[in-house]
């Protein structure tokens, strides 16, 4: 795994590079070989951003970036203090910097810079879908907004030094796959899904059409490693288990491919997917899964990325561990890179 004292460029999802000349004291970044921003650096008693030059770009994207660059830098750094000649109006409105008590003095927290969805998201909306309450299959819960189609979410993880993405299902394209890791003894023996091509493109053309329902498949570096389900917990049959909220997601998972497992893939994924899911919607305040209770090494998994487990319970075909995660704990505590 690349060690990230060393890194000197990031990837970023639109395929432009930020490239970094950094002592302990300055920081220089440029984007795609055009000089971005010039900082100077103070570490005592915090480390301290003074910006000493910004060149031919919008104010907004050059803070974004430094911003960017540091908390990729360092994983453990949870705020960055920047001092400003001028109110950053736009830095201010996005909620990417807020202000302090301290004039000319602004702040970047990690938990405010993951959550807000450009770029990772590639279809982001200006305006979250507006809520009204409708009843399906006798529950009642939000109308849900149409579902994407192609990428969803790209991130460049640092740690692993690969591109982790989603992309929506294709069912021509992905359905030979999917047969193939439905197949594997390792998967059945958890998702008990084994079947024809045929069940196969009728399972997930049955998924398609629900619209409770986002079918994903997962990939490092555009290639394909896993499946996931993506589902709106109020009207799915985990529901009457725990009080669901009307915008919590669930998720299903499956790594289909071999070379893909272990646990620094799974910290990747996992926490990819869940930003993802955090990000789609803000109103979203948990994500739940429910992994059989005798499958620990996914249970362990998932309690290093900040899951805890709530309960047991049992549906009509398993005995469930009900895992959940906040909002609150994951942006608090989420090492994205």
């Amino acid at each position: 795994m690349p060690n990230l004292n060393d890194l000197t460029a990031l990837a970023l999802p639109d395929a432009s590079r930020l490239v970094a000349d950094e002592t302990e004291n300055r920081l220089h970044l440029s984007l795609e070989g055009q000089p971005l921003i010039e900082l100077r650096l103070t570490r005592e008693p915090e480390l301290t951003v003074h910006v000493e030059e910004r060149f031919d770009t919008s104010e907004g994207q050059a803070l974004w970036a430094a911003c960017y660059w540091m908390f990729a830098r360092d994983p453990a750094c949870q705020h960055l203090t920047f001092q400003l000649p001028q109110s950053p109006s736009d830095a201010l409105a996005s909620g990417l910097l807020i202000p302090t008590d301290t004039t000319g003095q602004y702040r970047c927290e990690r938990t405010l810079f993951w959550q807000l969805p450009p770029p990772w998201l590639s279809q982001a909306l200006n305006d979250i879908y507006p809520q009204q309450m409708v009843i399906s299959g006798g529950k009642r819960h939000p109308r849900r907004p149409l579902k994407p189609s192609g990428e969803v979410y790209r991130r460049f993880d640092a740690r692993l030094g690969a591109w982790i993405s989603l992309r929506t299902v294709d069912i021509d394209l992905d359905v030979a796959r999917f047969n193939r890791w439905q197949n594997s003894p390792r998967v059945a023996s958890f998702w008990q899904e084994e079947g024809s091509l045929e069940q196969h493109r009728e399972y997930l053309s049955k998924l398609d059409a629900d619209p409770h329902t986002l079918t994903l498949i997962g990939c490092f570096d555009d290639q394909p490693f896993a499946y996931f389900e993506a589902y709106w917990a109020k009207e799915d049959r985990i529901a009457p288990f725990y009080d669901a909220g009307d915008y919590d997601r669930g998720i299903h998972m499956l790594v289909g491919e071999e070379n893909h497992r272990g646990p620094h893939k799974v910290a990747s994924w996992l926490s990819a997917l869940t930003h993802f899911l955090f990000l789609d919607d803000p109103r979203t305040q948990r994500v739940v899964a429910e992994p059989r209770a005798d499958n620990a090494k996914m249970i362990g998994y998932m309690q290093n990325q900040g899951y805890h487990c709530e309960k047991e319970f049992d549906f009509p075909h398993k005995r469930a561990a009900l895992m959940m995660l906040g909002r609150e704990r994951f942006f608090d505590r989420c090492k994205l890179a």
